[in-house]
């Protein structure tokens, strides 16, 4: 077996102290911007000892994972599933499944009513990721800086409702004017491993100058997506009902309808759409949110798919990054020129006979 050229740092989840070091075969991991990545793999259990580190150290729910690679930290996360298999010649393996950071997030939900007013977005963000950490057993390290959006907001999240952090910060996101947010994983100047929180307004950018891939070249496959299911020209959001006498017929709050008569006008025929937030109760709020799911309806973002070879520039940290494509083959007999900004990465370990390679998607930056 090709020896894997990653190794899994285990540690405590609260206090971020190293509990063991252990190799792993058939890893497969992925980061992206707007979705929380996973990590899967085997750590082989060759004898007794083995088995005794590896029962102590991989601990659902407990057990914070960072994939090392050399010297540089490639991917961090937790623990959440442990499945011990055997193979027909008596082969033991316990297989892990993790996610990224941010799911911790989705598992932390609102106990306290939480207010925000007149308050930059970054800081509403902030302001929920203090509320996990402040409670006993709830500090997991998340760092963040200080920058703002200069988009204010006003929030109101009841306790009442029980809404995870992690789907109150995507719906604050997902709105007019809204941000993207990712937890970064890497090592600090001095060393240490660091959970940062990255927010970019109105997107995440990593980097300065472009990466050239061409193919034919660092480019081995590519995967072009054009898809009109998603397409609407014409947009309604609804939100919670605006009845308080529940003995009466009950209607939910709507946003004005939203159509694009340019679109119209430049031949495509009418294509409805709808999207419900049951629990937003201001018109300004439900209205943001109409605006900016009619804007992405109504030019559905395309993500192409590339396969490179792994190594050099291409690595975790090209997330938010900038690359140029150039195409040439039968479909592009006019070479495709044009950049695009890297918005997830998954990692395809080195197999016999097939190099280490990573899955790059794409969108117009």
């Amino acid at each position: 077996m090709t020896a894997s050229p990653y190794r899994l740092l285990l540690c405590d989840l609260r206090s971020d102290e190293l509990v063991d070091v252990l190799p792993v075969h058939g890893i497969s991991l992925d980061d992206f911007i707007g979705k929380t990545g996973r990590l899967t793999g085997t750590v082989p259990i060759a004898n007794t000892a083995i088995a005794d580190r590896a029962r102590r150290a991989l601990l659902p729910g407990r057990t914070a994972v960072w994939v090392e690679r050399g010297r540089d930290i490639w991917w961090g996360g937790i623990i959440w599933t442990l499945s011990l298999a055997s193979d027909a010649r008596g082969r033991l393996g316990a297989q892990i499944q993790a996610g990224g950071w941010e799911s911790y997030l989705y598992r932390r939900l609102i106990y306290d009513t939480q207010v925000a007013t007149q308050m930059d977005q970054f800081d509403i963000v902030r302001q929920l990721i203090d509320y996990t950490a402040d409670t006993r057993g709830g500090d997991i390290g998340i760092t963040y800086d200080t920058g703002l959006s200069e988009v204010i907001r006003d929030r109101t999240y009841l306790r009442y409702d029980l809404h995870s952090v992690g789907d109150l910060i995507d719906d604050l996101a997902a709105i007019d004017r809204g941000f993207e947010w990712r937890i970064a994983s890497f090592r600090d100047t001095d060393g240490r491993r660091i959970k940062r929180l990255q927010l970019g307004s109105p997107i995440i950018r990593n980097g300065a100058a472009d990466i050239v891939l061409d193919h034919p070249g660092p480019i081995l496959t590519y995967t072009w997506p054009t898809d009109a299911t998603r397409k609407a020209n014409a947009w309604q959001s609804r939100g919670a009902s605006t009845n308080q006498n529940q003995a009466a017929e009950s209607y939910p709050m709507t946003s004005p309808l939203l159509v694009s008569a340019e679109d119209i006008k430049a031949g495509w025929p009418r294509l409805d759409g709808y999207s419900d937030y049951s629990t937003v109760q201001r018109q300004a709020t439900l209205d943001a949110h109409a605006q900016a799911d009619y804007d992405t309806a109504l030019a559905p973002v395309t993500i192409p798919e590339i396969t490179v070879l792994l190594g050099g520039e291409i690595t975790p940290a090209l997330l938010g990054a900038t690359v140029r494509v150039r195409i040439r083959d039968l479909w592009h007999p006019t070479t495709l020129d044009r950049r695009f900004r890297v918005v997830g990465m998954s990692i395809n370990p080195p197999e016999r006979g097939r190099p280490e390679t990573a899955q790059l998607y794409l969108e117009v930056p």
